[in-house]
């Protein structure tokens, strides 16, 4: 029974690719490694050593904090996930879809979204959101964008809710939506644009998924209430066989941004040995 399972586990990540599309996608969560045997089986949570699920298991418990972890192929149906973390303020990661919308009202903005996106610039995206006109109508305009990507899920507040922040910026994105997003990212319409924005991001913000380099990928960071703070990045890498959709996150029990910062280095690393085990994928 278990190297039954152990090979629906190799068989469920090396084919996620290729599977064919239906009109629901498909989910697999867990604490540290997960298989969705089907209904009525049961569930389980198999960590097997060596493995991405093994290893990540194995960060996790070395960390005073939560982390998560969510991969999908681009193009593609089914995701896996992993931690303990799955939802959170998106923070400068939603300036992605923002600058998306701010282009496709107006291209003349296209200097103001390269510093939002490049150099995460706040008052540059303060820009963006205001060129869509009320909050009402941003908020639409850019919840608009994340409905095309397959986020069916996410609301982006029409009015500030922190005095601290942006008002676009305290969305709760959750990891599974964030990356069903990436996943379709670069196959909607106008998103060139910002897609190949998310590749210059500048030398000091080139942490975590920065360690590839074809990674196209937007980060976002900020405190709670409290001051501790949440540390988060979104966005697409190569593999052998594809492109593949990443989004992760560490919340660390310091409040450091530094803490989180090392463990977003650290998940790369582990992904990138691992690249092997996940088949990717390419838009139509």
């Amino acid at each position: 029974m278990l190297a039954a399972l152990l090979g629906a586990v190799v068989l469920f990540v090396a084919g996620c690719g290729g599977e064919p599309k239906s009109s629901t996608a498909q989910t697999t969560t867990t604490t540290a490694a997960a298989v969705d045997p089907g209904a009525g089986a049961g569930n389980f949570s198999i960590a097997v050593p060596g493995s991405l699920a093994g290893d990540f298991a194995a960060l996790q418990q070395g960390f005073r904090g939560s982390l998560g972890l969510a991969i999908m192929p681009v193009d593609g149906e089914k995701m896996v996930t992993f931690g303990t973390w799955t939802t959170g303020p998106a923070w400068s990661t939603i300036k992605v879809p923002l600058a998306i919308a701010a282009l496709r009202n107006n291209a003349s903005y296209s200097t103001t979204a390269t510093a939002a996106i490049t150099a995460s610039d706040n008052g540059a995206a303060d820009t963006l959101w205001q060129s869509l006109g009320s909050g009402a109508a941003a908020a639409e305009s850019v919840q608009n964008v994340l409905r095309e990507g397959g986020d069916t899920n996410t609301t982006v507040p029409a009015v500030r809710t922190r005095s601290d922040a942006s008002i676009y910026g305290q969305a709760e994105w959750s990891l599974a939506d964030q990356v069903r997003f990436a996943a379709h990212l670069p196959c909607l319409p106008q998103s060139q644009r910002v897609v190949g924005l998310m590749q210059q991001i500048v030398a000091s913000h080139r942490w975590g998924l920065g360690a590839f380099g074809s990674a196209e990928f937007k980060g976002g960071w900020g405190p709670d209430p409290s001051g501790k703070y949440l540390v988060r990045q979104f966005g697409l890498i190569d593999s052998p066989s594809g492109r593949i959709a990443i989004a992760f996150a560490a919340q660390p029990d310091s409040g450091a941004f530094a803490d989180g910062m090392t463990m977003l280095d650290k998940m790369a690393t582990l992904i990138s040995g691992h690249l092997g085990e996940l088949a990717g994928g390419n838009c139509p």
